[in-house]
């Protein structure tokens, strides 16, 4: 089954207000109409900055998603510094990331904190990224499939497979995120497709192929293609490359 591939640029604590509109500007620029048949291209900014990188998408009337870096379960109450589905709704994101191990492990977030958010996330109609991965001392160990596959399950615990095929899982050895550090092409396919595997385990084979599963952790132009190529890998999560136009088109034109 051919999957259509996904980029998604993951901002972090980058960019005010003023910076987010001028990247979002410079990637609209570069866009192509093919990109809206061939490829899902979505940026993830910072809360405050979603509303004005969406506006500029709109006002161009390019085909680039919107997603948030987090979110709460609860629809509404006292919780200081969090966000609801509802509010990243009206806002116009079609997507979320959650789980990702910086939340983990910066902010305690757990696998049944993840399974929460992606249970209001789908039912509030916005596409989960579901973040999973191994810390360099796991993967030494050797149980990095045990571990990855694990959280695989816990995050789509009752979730029902109609449901499950809105999500998207993203790869991310926590060991090379930002450190330059890549998994080699056949360690991140090794993963990947043990993903699918469990995916497979849990909604069936035809489930497990039209889902999308990503590769975050370094990559950048010039490992792109490399990645891309690997049978289970539709793309990827990207962190220090989506925060330069030029090099974030790079690896949305690879996957064209």
């Amino acid at each position: 089954m051919a999957r259509k591939p996904l980029m998604a640029g993951n901002w972090k604590m980058n960019n005010t207000i003023g910076e987010a509109v001028v990247l979002a500007q410079n990637i609209s620029n570069q866009y192509e109409d093919r990109w809206a048949n061939e490829c899902d291209v979505v940026v993830c900014p910072p809360f405050v900055d979603l509303k004005p990188a969406k506006t500029v998408f709109e006002f161009d009337r390019v085909e680039i998603g919107v997603g948030a870096q987090n979110v709460h379960w609860a629809e509404s109450g006292a919780y200081t510094g969090e966000i609801s589905v509802g509010m990243l709704k009206e806002i116009g994101c079609g997507w979320c990331i959650i789980g990702h191990s910086e939340r983990r492990g910066y902010f305690g977030e757990t696998n049944e904190d993840v399974n929460k958010k992606a249970k209001a996330l789908i039912d509030g109609q916005i596409k989960p990224i579901i973040c999973v991965g191994e810390s360099l001392a796991v993967r030494d160990e050797g149980t990095t499939l045990d571990f990855v596959c694990a959280q695989v399950r816990a995050a789509f615990a009752g979730i029902d497979g109609s449901l499950a095929q809105s999500c998207v899982v993203a790869y991310e050895p926590i060991w090379a995120i930002g450190t330059g550090r890549t998994a080699t092409p056949e360690q991140a396919q090794e993963v990947c497709a043990a993903i699918r595997v469990t995916l497979s385990e849990m909604y069936g084979a035809e489930v497990a192929e039209a889902m999308r599963v990503l590769y975050g952790g370094s990559m950048n132009p010039g490992n792109v293609e490399e990645l891309i190529a690997q049978p289970d890998i539709d793309g990827g999560l990207i962190g220090g490359a989506a925060l330069k136009a030029e090099s974030f088109i790079q690896l949305i034109k690879a996957c064209l």
